[in-house]
């Protein structure tokens, strides 16, 4: 039995707003890190964060899977050398914290939770862009 295509958009939209909850819950999780605990030096975490977003801002457009693929353009190393660093520095910047004693155990489990959520939702949203059948409900 097909669905049709009004059920499919809808099924659609809801997994949409199900990764923007999955962010919306990242960013609580990142600010009660900082509130609850009254430090807000985990926010260096979101420049991380920032550049995490980068590639899948500039290069999700592109006909090919841009992460898993092997070609040696200097744009597509350019973009996993991005997500290298920023995913190694999202998880460094709070271990880094707390090794100096800077923040506690609670607002270093709170920030890699959010991570982990941010890296979830990332994944989820990438895995829906490329699934053709996404792209030709509309």
């Amino acid at each position: 039995m097909a669905l049709s295509r009004s059920m499919r958009a809808c099924l659609h939209t809801g997994r949409l707003a199900a990764v923007a909850l999955l962010v919306s819950g990242g960013i609580l999780l990142h600010f009660l890190a900082c509130i609850l605990y009254n430090n807000w030096w985990p926010m260096l975490t979101v420049l991380m964060y920032l550049i995490l977003t980068m590639p899948v801002i500039l290069f999700l457009g592109s006909d090919s899977p841009l992460m898993l693929s092997n070609e040696s353009d200097g744009w597509v190393s350019f973009t996993k050398f991005l997500t290298g660093a920023s995913i190694v520095g999202s998880i460094a910047i709070p271990s880094i914290l707390k090794h100096a004693g800077i923040i506690g155990w609670g607002a270093l489990t709170m920030e890699l939770s959010s991570f982990g959520i941010f890296g979830l939702a990332i994944l989820w949203y990438l895995q829906m862009n490329s699934e053709d059948e996404y792209s030709s409900v509309f």
